[in-house]
């Protein structure tokens, strides 16, 4: 399968290792110069064998020339890695060295300490010092201590070591890859939802991103003007017809659509996701036909399609478009999923952005639909919820937009999977387009189009998230781990008929703690601060939290256990206690990296 060349082009930022030592001539830093820099080429070697880029390449790292003993070797540091592209720091010593100037001291730059836990020479004490100078100054840093004494020399990696600096590895890569891009917003707001409304200040000042606008009636230009590229179409449609099966027609008969203009349809849908994927990427193939400017893009690294309802009451949903940009392949095979988003929420994209990036796997986009209650089920189907749906169930779905990646039939080790995109088969890719049936658009899309439609296998560990903003607060975010799950047909027929049976359907139940907003599965529903959600393939909420206080946006409830969580040494001085109260006060106090 061929990878998506669009996603390939990008300079992506790199990891800096600062191998720091004891400055100390007349041998104790001769003593230290080689354990230190073998100590930073295991981290970076551990870190390009373990993280990838959205493009399937192995993280980069770039390890300082020298062992960093004063300012002036700090300062040729910061150069070099200003040179290479550098957009997180890794400090890494096994010994004492001066903390004030060592220390990396850009604002901007995400950063981490590992002190190495040994006894011949305190790294653990630099590692002390080092992390009270950077809350004394202001600059949030990781810190990283082996919980086991190890040899001088020693360059294994601790197991609890290795998942610190993947935690931290993959926020930071995150965040560096946000940086200077955009999102995208196709229209404006959907029905008066207001995470259609892009936040600017979010995405500049907490992302690093700008907003960009584009109205939707360049859509219908560049369809009138053919302003894409005409054999892809070509061949994208053959695609269609050959994979994409029409689903049941709900629709009375008096509003359903004639054969020709279903077919009409398909072509429009085709060309749409040709001309929004266009939008926020580029393509090449736009200046061949002599459009240089619409070759472009929008350098968007996420966008949204407003749709309902001054298109879709005139023109074809959107619903194909959102599922096959966010599935990880199409008529061209394998590639990276985009980040888009339904109804234009750009809030459920930014979500949608942080699950891509720390997973790189396609993020299912959902209504937080239903809770149904045991009882509520038992009412309405004469039937009882069992297994781990036997405390009631989520009922995430939305009109058809949903990643086929999402359906599950991508395996591994003969379980569900949604798989980085140069992971996926053909066999995969067939199954999932096998498991999904393309419906006519329900009624209320006047303008007709066609909505996936498939039920999401069962046993999948997934994290629903949401980011929410509210006013005289900010940004905050939310999550919940849990797994994906099936119901007999006879109860799910019933209860999806109930909503709307020609959309995918994902029934979810989260891991409860027996407290506070996982008390029980209608507190979750009870406590989530949207309609929509994004959901990604994995248990990432320690992820989620360490990005977060990366950006600095709270975190307002999650079902992660204490000892996995992962914040800057700073957030224990604003309290111990009540994580979640020093959580905000953190944040608070720290404010947003790019104001």
């Amino acid at each position: 399968m061929s990878t998506n060349t669009m996603n390939s082009r990008s300079e992506y930022p790199k990891i800096g290792i600062r191998p720091v030592v004891d400055g100390r001539r007349g041998g104790i830093r001769e003593s230290l110069e080689d354990v230190t820099m073998n100590m930073a080429k295991a981290a970076a070697a551990f870190l390009s064998e373990k993280l990838r880029y959205p493009n399937g390449d192995p993280v980069q790292t770039v390890i300082a020339d020298t062992c960093i003993g004063g300012v002036a070797e700090a300062t040729a540091a910061s150069r070099k890695f200003a040179l290479c592209g550098v957009g997180a720091t890794l400090t890494v010593t096994p010994s004492w060295c001066y903390p004030t100037e060592t220390m990396d001291q850009d604002p901007l730059m995400p950063k981490a300490v590992w002190g190495f836990n040994g006894t011949e020479r305190p790294g653990a004490v630099y590692l002390a010092a080092v992390q009270a100078a950077h809350n004394q100054k202001g600059l949030p840093v990781y810190t990283i201590y082996g919980h086991n004494v190890q040899d001088m020399g020693d360059e294994s990696i601790e197991p609890d070591v290795q998942e610190k600096l993947l935690r931290f590895g993959r926020s930071a890569i995150a965040v560096a890859l946000m940086r200077q891009k955009s999102y995208l917003s196709i229209g404006t707001v959907s029905m008066g939802i207001a995470g259609c409304i892009p936040q600017e200040d979010f995405f500049q000042s907490y992302l690093g991103m700008r907003c960009e606008y584009v109205d939707m009636t360049e859509i219908v230009r560049r369809m009138d003007k053919k302003i894409y590229d005409e054999g892809e179409y070509q061949r994208a449609l053959a695609w269609v017809r050959k994979n994409c099966p029409e689903g049941v027609d709900v629709n009375p008969p008096e509003l359903q659509r004639t054969r020709s203009q279903k077919d009409e349809d398909w072509k429009t849908v085709v060309k749409m996701t040709l001309i929004m994927r266009d939008l926020m990427v580029g393509n090449p193939r736009l200046a061949d036909i002599g459009y240089g400017e619409e070759a472009l893009g929008h350098n968007a690294i996420a966008g949204g399609f407003q749709g309902q309802r001054a298109w879709t009451d005139h023109l074809p949903n959107g619903d194909f478009t959102e599922a096959i940009l966010t599935t990880s392949f199409d008529w061209n095979g394998a590639r990276a999923p985009f980040v888009f988003a339904t109804e234009n929420d750009s809030l459920n994209a930014a979500t949608m952005l942080f699950g891509h990036l720390l997973t790189n796997r396609a993020q299912i986009f959902a209504d937080v639909r239903t809770y149904w209650s045991p009882d509520a089920v038992q009412r309405v189907t004469g039937k009882k919820l069992t297994g781990l749906a036997e405390g009631g169930v989520i009922h995430l779905t939305n009109s058809g937009a949903a990643t086929l990646d999402g359906s599950g039939r991508q395996t591994l080790d003969g379980k569900p999977v949604m798989k980085p995109w140069w992971e996926i088969t053909e066999e995969d890719a067939h199954a999932c387009l096998e498991a999904t049936t393309w419906c006519p658009a329900v009624d209320f899309f006047r303008g007709g189009g066609f909505s996936s439609r498939y039920v999401s296998r069962a046993g999948m560990p997934v994290t629903m998230a949401r980011i929410n903003v509210v006013k005289g607060l900010g940004p905050v975010l939310q999550l919940a781990e849990g797994y994906t799950v099936e119901l007999p047909d006879d109860i799910h027929s019933v209860l999806d008929a109930r909503t709307n049976p020609t959309w995918p359907a994902t029934w979810f139940v989260p891991r409860l703690t027996g407290r506070g907003a996982f008390r029980d599965v209608y507190s979750v529903m009870n406590h989530w601060g949207s309609n929509h959600c994004a959901v990604s393939y994995g248990h990432i909420g320690a992820d989620l939290i360490t990005l977060a206080s990366m950006l600095r946006i709270p975190v307002c409830m999650h079902n992660v256990p204490d000892t996995s969580v992962f914040r800057p040494s700073a957030w224990n001085q604003f309290g111990t206690a009540d994580l979640e109260s020093a959580d905000y006060r953190a944040c608070q106090a720290y404010g947003p990296i790019y104001c």
